[in-house]
C-alpha cells in the first residue's frame, strides 16, 4: 500500500502493563480529534528525538509518572482524516509515580480479553488483540507434542505435521482435545488450515493460512527478514515467528515478534526486543528453528 502525500507524524505509544496484565488506556480530551475515543497514551516525537526518549518525556507530561526502561514492541502506520501516523508501541512494565490525569482525560486499566472502554481509537484495535496473546511460543510435533509440559504462563503451542496423515491427524485431535484452556494452540503444516477446532494456524508469509470462524481464529507466519513481517502484516497475521537471531533494538515489525530462544534457556529469559521466545521442541531439533521449510 502506497503511503499517502501527507505528512507523515511519528508518534511513541506507551504500553504500561501492571503485574496483573492489565494495561492503561486514556480517553481524549475535549478538543482533540477523536475526542472520548480510548488509546494508549503517549505523544509526538520530535525531530530528532529517540523514540523512547520522546515516551519518556510524553508520559511525564501527560501522566505525571517516570518511566523504567521501555522495550521496542510493534510499529505501524496508520491513515487518520487529521494525521498519518506512524505509531511505535513500547512496552513498560515500571513506572515510579503517581497516575495524574494532567489534560483531564480519564485513565483506566483494563483486561485486553475483557470488556474493553468504548470506543477506541482505531489504531488501539488491533494492538489490544494482539496483547491477549501469551508471550511464550512452542513449536512441536505429534511425537513430542504430548510432553510439552504446561509452563508457570499461558503459551502458544505449534504443531507442526501434515495433517493430511490419518494417523498423525488423529493423535493430534486427542492431544488438542485433552490439552487444558489456556494454552493457545496452533497448527502448521499441510492442510492445518483445514483443520476445526483449533485456535489457529501458522504459515509462511506470503501465504497466510485461510483460516475462517467466530470469532476470528488466529493467524501466525514464519518471518526471515523484515518483508516477510510486513507481507504477513498485509495478509492480516497476528504475529510472526521469526526466523533466525533476532535483530538489535531498532523500528519493530508491524505485528508481534517471537525472537528465537538461544540454546533452549529458561521460559523466562525474554525479552529486550519484541513480544516474546519461540522454543523448538520438535524432535531432532536445535534450540531454535534456524529456516523456515
Amino acid at each position: 500500500m502506497s503511503r499517502p502525500p501527507r505528512p507523515l507524524t511519528r508518534v511513541a505509544v506507551g504500553v504500561l502493563v501492571r503485574g496483573d496484565g492489565q494495561v492503561l488506556l486514556a480517553d481524549r480530551p475535549a478538543g482533540k480529534p477523536y475526542a472520548g475515543y480510548w488509546e494508549f497514551p503517549g505523544g509526538k516525537v520530535e525531530a530528532g528525538e529517540a523514540v523512547a526518549a520522546a515516551l519518556q518525556r510524553e508520559l511525564h507530561e501527560e501522566l505525571g509518572i517516570d518511566i523504567g526502561p521501555s522495550t521496542p514492541w510493534v510499529s505501524f502506520e496508520f491513515d487518520y482524516p487529521h494525521a498519518y501516523v506512524e505509531l511505535h508501541f513500547r512496552r513498560i512494565e515500571r513506572w515510579r509515580g503517581e497516575l495524574q490525569a494532567r489534560e483531564g482525560q480519564r485513565l483506566r486499566f483494563v483486561d485486553p480479553a475483557g470488556a474493553l472502554p468504548q470506543p477506541l481509537l482505531p489504531a488501539a484495535v488491533p494492538a489490544l488483540r494482539w496483547l491477549r496473546l501469551p508471550r511464550i511460543a512452542v513449536v512441536t510435533d505429534v511425537v513430542t507434542a504430548a510432553t510439552v509440559a504446561a509452563g508457570d504462563e499461558p503459551q502458544i503451542i505449534v504443531v507442526e505435521a501434515d495433517w493430511r496423515d490419518a494417523a498423525q491427524l488423529a493423535r493430534a485431535q486427542a492431544l488438542r482435545r485433552a490439552a487444558g484452556g489456556r494454552d493457545l494452540w496452533f497448527a502448521a503444516g499441510a492442510g492445518a488450515s483445514q483443520l476445526a477446532g483449533w485456535d489457529g494456524a501458522v504459515a509462511d508469509a506470503t501465504t497466510p493460512p485461510p483460516v475462517a470462524g467466530t470469532p476470528r481464529p488466529w493467524r501466525g507466519a514464519w518471518s526471515g527478514s523484515p518483508r516477510d513481517a510486513a507481507d504477513a502484516a498485509a495478509q492480516d497475521c497476528d504475529f510472526v515467528l521469526l526466523v533466525g537471531t533476532a535483530p538489535a533494538e531498532q523500528r519493530a515489525p508491524p505485528l508481534p515478534a517471537f525472537a528465537p530462544a538461544a540454546g533452549g534457556g529458561a521460559r523466562r529469559d525474554n525479552v529486550g526486543w519484541g513480544h516474546g521466545r519461540w522454543y523448538d521442541l520438535r524432535a531432532g531439533r536445535g534450540a531454535a528453528k534456524d529456516n523456515a521449510g
